[in-house]
């Protein structure tokens, strides 16, 4: 799962390798929780080129009448994405990636959860695969909502929890982002856990169970 995640870092040290221009850097995040706007590069299916675009974390389908379940669509399981009504056309033709350089996950003790963040060891950004979508129902702003894609753990997250977020490579990042690529062998073949070497996880206090705290204090460590 992903429910909360950082964008601490500067977005633009992932231009380059995703071939975007993208604007300046925003402020850093700490604790970016689902409904709220997350920093994303997409491609269209009607054109190579690439955009950074800010899109609503909760994926509503194109079809629904109910914009509500977004909040039910943050993460989509890559085992079953190109069959379910819901993603199955983003997955096919409307992929994303969202830039976050780490994330959370809460570890159930007993009747409790302990909160973990989980970064690379030398903490640069990366790229989770997305899916995103455009609702529009005759008014004139449509609302633009992504989703990320989860996976079974690496040998990091396992001991934590039993999903997590799929972190792409760099070198898979033309073909998760070339929307003339639809062929659902070739996509899911680039939804893998990302290699545990190469990643971290320590305790982080509570504070993070708050939305509403955004602070460098949330990935600190805690005892």
């Amino acid at each position: 799962m992903c429910r909360r995640f950082t964008r601490k870092g500067k977005d633009r040290d992932l231009a380059e390798a995703l071939n975007t221009i993208f604007p300046r850097d925003s402020p850093p995040h700490y604790n970016i929780a689902p409904s709220q706007m997350v920093a994303c590069v997409r491609s269209h299916a009607e054109s190579t080129n690439r955009e950074y675009v800010e899109l609503k974390w909760g994926l509503v389908p194109s079809w629904t009448k109910d914009v509500s379940i977004g909040n039910k669509m943050i993460n989509a399981r890559s085992e079953t994405v190109a069959e379910k009504p819901s993603f199955r056309k983003a997955f096919k033709q409307q992929r994303c990636v969202v830039l976050a350089d780490g994330y959370y996950e809460w570890k159930r003790e007993g009747k409790a959860k302990q909160p973990y963040y989980v970064q690379f060891k030398d903490q640069h950004m990366f790229c989770f695969a997305g899916l995103w979508e455009r609702w529009d129902h005759g008014n004139n702003s449509p609302l633009e909502t992504c989703a990320m894609l989860t996976i079974g753990p690496n040998a990091v997250i396992e001991p934590i929890h039993h999903r997590m977020p799929v972190i792409l490579h760099p070198k898979d990042y033309d073909t998760w982002l070339d929307s003339s690529i639809q062929d659902p062998t070739i996509l899911s073949s680039l939804l893998q856990p990302y290699l545990p070497e190469e990643m971290e996880a320590h305790f982080v206090g509570p504070m993070v169970n708050n939305p509403r705290n955004d602070t460098s204090d949330c990935v600190k460590a805690w005892q």
